[in-house]
């Protein structure tokens, strides 16, 4: 099929563009094998039941209602599967993240319709507070958020290291019939020494979005405010 009816196009721009084509393709293919072993990944292992802060939604500084979550119960059917995004906040990270608030703009859009499929949370090392906060400015509504700064969720998942230096991290669970949690998948911005900062890319339309154009990424970052 022709991607366009437009007239006049140059010899060379429908060769090279025939030839993007067909890497587009290849791209897609290998997505989708690289999708299926993921999926078939045997059991994974079973890990503690971590135990984190939770508050209402509308939890301030200084507010007392805090209540303690288990990783288990943060699944809310049998079947499902449970996302958690480590989002770098607190310990050294004083300041939200702004590209962990630009991953979480976009989780808080669709989060609705992940409802239908899995269970989402976000932890943060910060305190509740804090974090309940920067939700507040944000207007993220629809995402569970929990602190784990007294546990160790976040280093034993590699998303914090021993002197609190935090990393952007998914992270996916399953649990058995008896209740067990098993850690199914991590995924990090670095994955390899030759690969920098592109790990969880395919997460967020903004990436892939900047991808299409002439530019591209240039050294653009997010920001807090613009």
């Amino acid at each position: 099929m022709r991607q366009t009816n437009l007239t006049g196009e140059p010899a060379a721009y429908v060769s090279a563009r025939e030839e993007l084509r067909q890497a587009e393709i290849e791209l897609m293919r290998h997505r989708e094998r690289v999708a299926e072993l993921r999926r078939a990944l045997p059991p994974g292992p079973v890990v503690d039941d971590y135990a984190f802060e939770e508050g209402p939604a509308d939890l301030r500084a200084g507010d007392a209602p805090v209540r303690t979550v288990r990783l288990g119960e943060l699944f809310t059917g049998p079947g499902r599967d449970l996302v958690v995004y480590h989002m770098m906040y607190g310990k050294t990270h004083t300041e939200p993240c702004p590209m962990c608030t630009m991953w979480l703009d976009g989780f808080n859009g669709v989060a609705r319709h992940l409802a239908q499929n899995f269970d989402l949370a976000v932890v943060a090392a910060a305190g509740l507070p804090a974090l309940r906060t920067h939700a507040r400015s944000r207007n993220w509504t629809n995402l569970r958020l929990l602190s784990a700064g007294a546990g160790t969720f976040k280093y034993d998942l590699g998303s914090e290291d021993a002197e609190g230096n935090q990393d952007s991290t998914v992270s996916v669970f399953t649990r058995d019939d008896d209740g067990s949690v098993r850690h199914f998948y991590s995924v990090h911005p670095r994955m390899s020494e030759d690969i920098d900062q592109r790990g969880i890319d395919l997460f967020s339309p903004v990436w892939n979005l900047l991808d299409l154009t002439r530019r591209g990424r240039g050294d653009w970052i997010a920001s807090l405010d613009y």
